[in-house]
């Protein structure tokens, strides 16, 4: 039985190689996070400092999949 991702909001703190990042939660939590295959496609641009909704599995809560760039 596949459980469900649970979304959660943050500040990317962070730009690494390769289309990730590093998110800051608004928890206290660290994670590592990657675009979502939409947000490449239409080149949305994800820079340090923006708010993101990531999506994150139950079995690995230490990486994630930005879904949404919040606009300022």
């Amino acid at each position: 039985m596949k459980e469900e991702a649970f979304e959660l909001d943050g500040v990317v703190s962070e730009v690494l190689p390769s289309a990730m990042f590093r998110v800051d939660l608004s928890n206290g939590q660290k994670l590592l996070a990657t675009a979502a295959g939409k947000m490449r496609k239409f080149r949305i641009r994800i820079i340090a400092g923006d708010r993101v909704t990531v999506a994150v599995s139950p079995y690995d809560l230490g990486r994630g999949i930005i879904t949404f760039r919040h606009k300022s």
